[in-house]
């Protein structure tokens, strides 16, 4: 049995991995957050069983998830860790989104699944932008900053020729998970303040990338509905979702080619309110 023993958001979760497979998909996942040991607060035992071998997640008192082949087992992995680290941070709101940092402070891109969202982010990393999440922004409500989640970083599919993948990038039968290690940008290990919200959208056929500044109430509509645990916070969630957004300058992106759209990104922010 392999122990992957990892530190995320202040709190220890140790993973069992009785399987090389099951090991080596959640090392590439969540590899970069390794730590020292300790008393866990979430405990997972992960592995293959069977003939034909099928993957298992398993922890004490749930019921056991299993999984035919590789991509499904690191979705439902990642589903449930999710959700039980934000059990463990209620003081935290959690928005499905991306998270990169620019000199001092942090944007966050927020969009549908299969919005593009990782996609750009892959891109930015490449235009002096810095990571801390691809998937989830959890933000502190008292001091409006986002802590980092430094999952690998994940496509449904291979980005445009202008800023291909690292050579030997883990693929799934879900996508590809670039690794930490090889992102082309620094990896942010804490708190970074927030300074700017984008509301990706994919137009296919646009020309070239717009952006517009929207109003505070748009933005709170938009955060709240991609919200994980609104529950969890004051007025169940409105309160988090106005606070960001009457806090931030909230701008919806139209996405296009990745280099210009990601000038105009930069530019936006340079730009501030």
């Amino acid at each position: 049995m392999h122990i992957l023993t990892l530190r995320v958001l202040d709190r220890a979760v140790r993973i069992g991995c009785s399987d090389p497979a099951a090991q080596s998909l959640v090392t590439t996942a969540y590899g970069s957050m390794r730590s020292g040991g300790g008393e866990p607060d979430l405990d997972y035992t992960v592995g293959r069983e069977g003939v034909p071998a099928t993957f298992f997640i398993a922890r004490k008192g749930r019921e056991r998830l299993t999984a035919a082949d590789d991509g499904r087992f690191l979705a439902l992995f990642d589903e449930d860790f999710a959700i039980e680290i934000q059990k463990l941070r209620r003081d935290l709101y959690f928005v499905h989104a991306g998270v990169l940092r620019r000199g001092d402070v942090a944007a966050m891109f927020v969009t549908k699944p299969g919005g593009g969202k990782s996609t750009l982010c892959w891109a930015l990393l490449h235009h002096g932008f810095d990571y801390l999440s691809d998937e989830l922004a959890p933000v502190n409500l008292a001091t409006l900053e986002v802590h980092p989640f430094s999952r690998a970083l994940a496509l449904k599919k291979e980005p445009p020729g202008s800023h291909p993948l690292p050579p030997l990038t883990p693929r799934t039968s879900r996508g590809f998970h670039v690794r930490v290690e090889d992102l082309p940008a620094a990896v942010v290990q804490s708190p970074t303040p927030l300074a700017a919200v984008f509301f990706l959208s994919y137009a296919p056929g646009v020309a070239e990338p717009a952006v517009r500044r929207i109003s505070a109430a748009e933005a709170a509509a938009r955060l709240y509905a991609n919200a994980l645990n609104p529950l969890a916070h004051r007025d169940d969630g409105l309160d988090g979702a106005l606070r960001i957004a009457t806090t931030h300058p909230c701008f919806e992106l139209t996405t296009a080619d990745l280099t210009p759209t990601c000038a105009l990104v930069t530019a936006t922010l340079e730009r501030g309110p």
